[in-house]
Order: C-alpha cells, then structure tokens, then sequence
C-alpha cells in the first residue's frame, strides 16, 4: 500500500529561552568529551569588523553569539551538545530505516534527509541563520531512490538544489505532475539513467495530455514536459529572507549565488556586496571593501565587470520571481 511518512525533529533547534541553548538528552552526555571541536577560523573580532556597518553588537546573530560562542569554553560546550543532539536524530532516522527494511520496503521507498536552514557555529561573529553566508544558506540533502542509477549510488553531487525542488521531486516519485506555479525541479533527473526519466515521461504525457502551458525560466519562454528535465540544471538561483521585527534586530537580505561569485543586497540599507568564491571561500573579504596600499577602495576591470552583471542579473531575477503573472521555473 503507498504511504508518505514525513518525520520532523526539534533537535538540532536551540532552545531559545533557556540559557543552556542546546539540551541533548541525558544518556548523550557521554559522547564527545574527549574531543576537541574546532573554532571557525572566522570566528575573530576582525572577521566581524568586515560585516557591513549596521552588524552591531545589537544584531540578533551577535547577541546569539554572546549566548553561545563568546569565549573557547562555551564554544566547546555548545558544540558539543550540538553534536550530541546531531547524533540522537541520526540514531532515530536509524530506527526508521530498520523498521523500513524490516517491512521489506527499504528499497521500495524513496527517503529524502534535509533541514530547513543552515546555521552559523560562530563563524562570522555569528549565531543561528538569516543571512546569505554559505553557513546559513547550505543544508545537507541525502536521497536514498530505488530509481537511482547504479553508478550514482553513494555518490556526491554538487549542483544547486533549493527546498522549492522538494515538492516536485516527492510529486513526481508518486506519479503526479508538479502544479504549474510551483518554481522546483523534479531532483531525480539529477541521478536517474535517461532511458527511465524518458520512459516516465512518455508515459505521464500519455497521462495528462502532453505539456504544460508557458513556463518562463530566466530569460525564455518555452513548453516544458510534466518532468521539467529539458532545460539544463540551474547554475545559479536568487535567495531571500524577510526583515524579522526591525533592520536593527534581523535586517532583509537577499542574494544572487552561483559557485564562482556570490552578490549580496541588504535591501533595508541599499548595501551591496560581493564575494570571489574561488579566491574567499569562507566569504571574509568583501571585493567592494577592498583597499590598496594607499588606502583607497579599487576594483579591478574584472571585478566591475562581473558586479554590473550580476546585479543586473539579480533585479531581473527579483522581478521575473515577483510577477504573479507567469509561471517561472528556477
């Protein structure tokens, strides 16, 4: 019989209102004593002088930090029962994938392990989330498939897939055409053989009648197939996250990401940013801060280049994604 379990944890949330923050349970206490966990290496007054201006000590993630991070003990008992509450939801997804297999349905059943937010661990001078930073941003995503190609098995993939591609990946599994304002991918064409997507295909077109109507995806229109597997995956996509209570407490940020350059808007400000991915890897030194030895800011003709394009590319982004209009595929 088909069955969707969807199975959520507390753990590794914070307990915002008690002091101790992370409060693994009792028969965890034991794991982790020994170790040491490591400091980010962003974790430095200096790193946090680097934020834009309006980062004061008033910033939630700051306070956070104080809560958490201020000083190597505290940041090792935090991440220690960090760890340990880590450990704990590992232990119950263990649990499930036993009953599963007890039940002869392991390999019968799609499983899909991620989290809905990343976290700073005091990188940055920072705590919890919000901003664009690739701590924050990044979660993990593991799919178990019966689908899956062979070759793909335990393996890892690098491409840029977003929580909007969760429901056309579950919809999809199940047999059932993605509605047509939803803005995710099927993830499965990411490692399904192309002779099983087609055959699916064909088969649901035989279904539902062939394609959707106009979908916009960047700057062209086209008629995709149920599966939306025609267009090459995305290379880039646009984040966003709201003001919470007041810009002094979690301003608005939003931001253009690909894997070499990241653009960052803080839209209560009107701040850019930028940041050579290749180059600034843990996103430490803004290229449109950067000094010469004289002191004056510059840039060089590369990096005017790719700003221009990439905020140009962002505001077309905001407002194809804005426009209730039209369908967008991202």
């Amino acid at each position: 019989k088909p069955f969707f379990v969807n199975v959520a944890f507390f753990a590794t949330h914070a307990k915002d209102s008690d002091k101790r923050q992370y409060i693994p349970q009792n028969k965890s206490l034991s794991m982790y004593v020994s170790d040491t966990i490591p400091n980010p290496v962003t974790n430095t007054d200096e790193s946090f002088a680097r934020l834009p201006h309006f980062f004061s000590e008033r910033n939630e993630g700051r306070t956070r930090w104080r809560w958490r991070y201020e000083t190597p003990e505290k940041q090792q008992h935090m991440m220690k029962n960090y760890y340990r509450m880590a450990t704990e939801v590992d232990t119950a997804c263990g649990a499930i994938l036993k009953e599963l297999e007890r039940q002869g349905e392991l390999n019968n059943t799609l499983i899909i392990f991620t989290t809905d937010n990343g976290n700073f661990h005091a990188e940055h001078g920072l705590a919890d989330k919000w901003y664009p930073h690739q701590e924050s941003i990044r979660v993990p995503l593991i799919i178990k498939d019966p689908r899956m190609a062979h070759d793909k098995i335990g393996t890892l993939n690098d491409e840029f897939t977003l929580n909007i591609d969760l429901a056309p990946t579950i919809l999809s599994a199940a047999g059932i055409a993605p509605l047509e304002k939803m803005m995710g991918r099927d993830m499965s064409v990411l490692y399904r053989d192309m002779v099983d997507r087609n055959k699916e295909t064909t088969l649901r077109m035989g279904q539902v009648g062939g394609t959707e109507g106009p979908v916009r995806e960047g700057r062209k229109m086209s008629s995709l197939p149920v599966e939306r597997s025609t267009q090459p995956w995305r290379s880039e996509f646009f984040y966003e996250h709201p003001v919470i209570s007041h810009k002094g407490y979690i301003p608005a940020s939003e931001a253009l990401v690909r894997k070499d350059y990241k653009y960052f808007y803080w839209p209560d400000f009107g701040v850019e940013q930028l940041f050579d991915m290749k180059a600034d890897p843990l996103e430490d030194y803004d290229i449109l801060k950067r000094k010469t030895p004289g002191g004056n800011f510059n840039m060089s003709a590369v990096h005017e280049a790719k700003l221009k394009e990439m905020r140009e590319r962002f505001w077309e982004l905001k407002r194809l994604i804005q426009d209730t209009n039209i369908s967008v595929i991202l």
